[in-house]
């Protein structure tokens, strides 16, 4: 009130304003309050409030990001939407540029703020800067959300000490005095938020769109975000991985997709009593199955992945650590795997030390024969006289997503599955559907075998009997 109303002090129109509303408030017979008032977004107040609140030390300058802050979140009157139109705004921005990275990177929620003021000098003496006092901050932001700073008192009066000459002591209290909402106005306020929750719902649905990617009728789409996490437990330093997939029968991926990888050369740290080293490579996989006779009845393979674990030394030469592989899970979700590794020997000190100096060791001319390759069609197996050893293990993480038409068919439908393709529905809700129709064939197969190898004698003795003997 004595700053303003000396027209001498008027710098801008809104000190200006100021100065007519002391007057007019002189007119009419002065104010009854005399020690509280406001500072808004408009006084020179709030940027000096904002400058001092960002910094931390008295005296330290405030960085570039806190300056920016005291200016962006303050309330924008320039930005206001044109009722009946949706604002055109992108998803995704493939290239940023620098200045859309640093605007990007600041809360610009627009926020309009009010400081309640008390002046604790003296009678005789109000006015003075040095005797006010922040009381309460309220700020409102776009999004509608009122802070009260400090809050309501709930268990006794705040508490300020203030005079330089004088110790004086003043207690105040905050006290919400707004009037409670009606049940009638509380229920109009329900509605409304439900009308615009569904109105921003199909506005997001608008932005993205409704036509998915689905795969052909009869077609089962599987993708796998992965992710190599570590190897540990081998002998030599600096390690790197070099994977495959296989895929099996009546199993297709698209001419682009990349089937193999080499993972970054990492070295290891020691924790506890292994060496352990972190690779964190990331990597994605998208198949397709589709079954070509429904009437075979046959378990469906899944994809395999097979990896190599080596070792680079000084003189840039590799040595095999290990061989390894991993069947992709048939069940949707997070999956996280150890797998374990050997590498073959030779029974021989020489062999060993050519792979300590020069690098260098027995290795597989073909990885898919550390498991049964796909492209073996005989009955046995042999792998007599092979000499190996374990040597470390190698952890996954699997990310695993199912796509198919005859899911949504089956949940919409409640339809039996019969199918192959939905068998492998089924999977995501029984994971060892599979592991007991492999047993079940493996024990056929035995019982089947069992008694070709029967004589005939004991075949005809419990053959059934004919028509005669039964007479």
């Amino acid at each position: 009130m004595d700053l303003f109303r000396s027209e001498s002090s008027c710098q801008s129109p809104l000190d200006r304003q100021y100065h007519a509303e002391v007057l007019a408030l002189e007119r009419a017979g002065g104010r009854p309050n005399r020690r509280i008032f406001t500072y808004t977004d408009y006084d020179r107040y709030t940027n000096l409030q904002e400058h001092n609140e960002s910094v931390l030390v008295p005296g330290q300058q405030p960085s570039s990001l806190a300056e920016r802050m005291a200016s962006v979140r303050r309330r924008r009157q320039e930005r206001r939407a044109v009722e009946g139109s949706l604002p055109k705004s992108r998803l995704i921005t493939w290239e940023p540029s620098e200045e859309f990275v640093k605007n990007n990177h600041v809360i610009n929620t627009p926020v309009q703020t009010m400081h309640i003021m008390g002046d604790l000098g003296p009678y005789g003496m109000l006015g003075h800067k040095d005797n006010e006092v922040m009381l309460c901050t309220v700020r409102v932001d776009s999004n509608g959300v009122i802070t009260v700073q400090p809050d309501f008192n709930n268990k006794g009066p705040y508490r300020l000490q203030a005079g330089l000459l004088r110790q004086e002591l003043w207690q105040y209290t905050l006290e919400d005095v707004s009037k409670s909402i009606s049940p009638e106005e509380q229920e109009r306020e329900q509605r409304m938020y439900k009308d615009l929750y569904m109105r921003h719902k199909d506005y997001l649905n608008r932005l993205v769109g409704q036509d998915f990617e689905m795969p052909p009728p009869g077609m089962l789409r599987l993708l796998v975000n992965g992710e190599i996490v570590s190897a540990k437990g081998y002998e030599y330093d600096n390690l790197y991985v070099h994977f495959f997939f296989e895929l099996p029968e009546n199993w297709t991926s698209l001419s682009s997709q990349s089937l193999s990888g080499v993972t970054q050369t990492c070295s290891t740290r020691s924790e506890g009593r292994e060496n352990i080293a972190y690779f964190s490579y990331p990597f994605s996989f998208e198949a397709y199955f589709r079954k070509e006779d429904e009437t075979e009845d046959s378990v469906p393979q899944w994809p395999v992945l097979y990896f190599e674990v080596l070792s680079l030394g000084f003189w840039q030469r590799y040595r095999t650590e290990g061989y390894g592989y991993l069947v992709i899970p048939p069940t949707p979700g997070c999956h996280n795997l150890t797998c374990s590794t050997w590498r073959p020997v030779q029974p021989a000190t020489v062999a060993e030390l050519r792979r300590f100096f020069i690098g260098g060791a027995p290795e597989l001319e073909d990885i898919s024969y550390a498991r049964v390759p796909g492209t073996f069609k005989g009955d046995r197996l042999s792998r007599f006289g092979f000499r190996s050893e374990t040597t470390g293990s190698v952890t996954f993480t699997l990310h695993c997503i199912q796509q198919a038409r005859a899911f949504i068919d089956a949940s919409a439908l409640k339809k039996r599955r019969q199918s192959v393709l939905d068998q492998l529905g089924g999977f995501s809700k029984q994971s060892t559907t599979n592991n007991v129709l492999e047993a079940f064939l493996r024990a056929q197969r035995r019982m089947q075998e069992a008694r070709e190898s029967l004589p005939s004698d004991l075949l005809n003795t419990t053959a059934p009997p004919t028509s005669e003997t039964t007479a």
